[in-house]
């Protein structure tokens, strides 16, 4: 049923084609009333927001994010009730490095995100120095600091454990995730489990010691058996238009929008151009869009949590996806390599694409992709698509020995891509969603919220759209 045709009561915009937008969307067809019709106004020309696929050097690689964490149930869910159930791969290796003083060393086995959880795991690694790894075992006899409040995770763990670890293991781990300082990201919202344990006053887990809390929750972790990651054989980016195939909304490409509006009936959504607006009527409405673009939407509607979205910093990162003839270029063993801030180098992070995922091996050429940006420091990220490619083959000739020339090049621009979660972030989200749920039938969801990653997203998708339901229905959802 079309748009101007859906019963009074009916209505449903999704403002954001992202994943997590076509999450709420496939939701609300399988579980809204009746006759309900859903619109979906993306303002870019595509859907999939940060899940993108396209060939480099005829190989399928993805352009934004290239995995989801399989132990956590909404991707992998989402994918097999979308008709990928056969698609679904997971990594030949897991096995990363991290660069130390111009040497690849391997991470650590058992780290929460570099927090050390295994003192033998550590010591083999070579990553500390002697210094740095006494730090780190004398850590449990230290008096007990059990988390009090929230705190930067690179201001409790050096505190802890001594800055080394931070500088070689946390700050490059969070720096991949979320493309942030760690000495600036909250512990809390950052790694939840870890700060749980943390909160513990006894037992061998808790009373404050990080090391003893870290190796709980890397226990906890393993005990959970199977595989850590996945993607899908065409690309993780093939998953947003599956979901939208599945979803059946009513799509509107090259739409952005630009206020929610209450009304007496529910809500005007405004889209397009100031001169000549397109104006939608909704009973409901899911914005699913970044922070910094859900402010402004939610000024009139809902303007404190509009105010502290507006709070909300954002980090720009470039992907440099480069391919290389197999038969004078070898990728080194493993999933990948990090470089802490530390190193001197602009490339944050590889990923050695062609041995990670077995589905890309066995080609006429190698390929890996090399992160770049970090939050205040985006610099680099200024320079055209030429140069940075010339500065990504340098650095890995230099630091890498991979001297030889790419036979094609990609270059990905994903500004304002990571929302940074900054100490307090998870109280602000709080007020963020008891706001929107003053207003009935707004619901908010995406990254900016309760994690960065595909699994997080659709979670964050699936809730919004449960509220929209249960308003629909005239029933409520209690705010988390």
């Amino acid at each position: 049923m079309g748009w101007d045709g859906a019963p009074a009561g009916r209505r449903v915009v999704v403002v954001g084609g992202g994943i997590a937008g076509l999450a709420a969307a496939y939701v609300l067809r399988r579980d809204a009333p009746p006759g309900t019709a859903v619109v979906l106004l993306e303002g870019a020309s595509a859907l999939g927001g940060k899940l993108r696929v396209s060939t480099v050097a005829g190989v399928p690689v993805d352009e934004g994010a290239e995995m989801l964490l399989a132990r956590v149930p909404e991707g992998i869910g989402l994918a097999r009730a979308v008709g990928l159930a056969g698609e679904i791969v997971h990594p030949a290796s897991t096995a990363a490095s991290v660069l130390v003083r111009g040497v690849a060393r391997p991470l650590p086995g058992g780290t929460v995100l570099g927090v050390p959880a295994d003192l033998a795991a550590l010591r083999a690694a070579g990553v500390l120095s002697p210094a740095g790894l006494a730090a780190v075992e004398a850590e449990p006899g230290r008096p007990p600091e059990p988390l009090d409040g929230d705190v930067g995770v690179g201001e409790y763990v050096g505190r802890r454990l001594g800055r080394e670890v931070v500088q070689r293991l946390v700050d490059p781990l969070l720096g991949g995730v979320y493309a942030g300082r760690a000495d600036l990201l909250s512990l809390r919202a950052t790694i939840p489990a870890l700060a749980q344990r943390l909160e513990l006053t006894d037992g061998p887990a808790g009373g404050g010691s990080l090391l003893a809390a870290a190796g709980a929750v890397a226990a906890e972790a393993a005990g959970a058996g199977g595989q850590v990651f996945a993607t899908l054989r065409p690309g993780l980016g093939v998953l947003p238009e599956a979901v939208a195939r599945a979803a059946a909304a009513e799509v509107r490409l090259g739409l952005p929008v630009r206020r929610v509006e209450r009304t007496a009936a529910g809500f005007r959504v405004v889209a397009g151009p100031v001169p000549s607006p397109t104006v939608l009527p909704a009973d409901a409405v899911v914005v699913a869009v970044p922070a910094v673009k859900a402010a402004p939407m939610l000024a009139a509607a809902a303007p404190a949590a509009a105010a502290e979205l507006a709070a909300i910093e954002y980090a720009s990162v470039a992907i440099v996806t480069l391919a290389y003839p197999a038969s004078v270029a070898r990728l080194p063993a493993g999933s990948g390599l990090l470089v802490p801030a530390g190193e001197g180098w602009a490339i944050k992070a590889l990923t050695y694409s062609s041995t990670k995922w077995p589905h890309l091996a066995g080609r006429d050429v190698v390929v890996l992709r090399a992160s770049l940006g970090r939050h205040g420091e985006e610099q680099v990220l200024h320079r055209d698509d030429a140069d940075l490619v010339a500065l990504v083959t340098g650095e890995l000739a230099a630091f890498a020995g991979l001297d030889a020339a790419p036979v094609e090049a990609r270059v990905t621009r994903w500004g304002g891509a990571l929302p940074q979660y900054a100490v307090g972030h998870i109280e602000r989200v709080r007020r963020i969603q008891a706001e929107v749920a003053r207003v009935p039938g707004l619901a908010v969801c995406g990254a900016a919220y309760d994690g960065v990653g595909v699994p997080a997203c659709i979670r964050s998708g699936v809730a919004a759209a449960a509220r929209v339901v249960a308003h629909l229905a005239g029933t409520s959802v209690p705010t988390t």
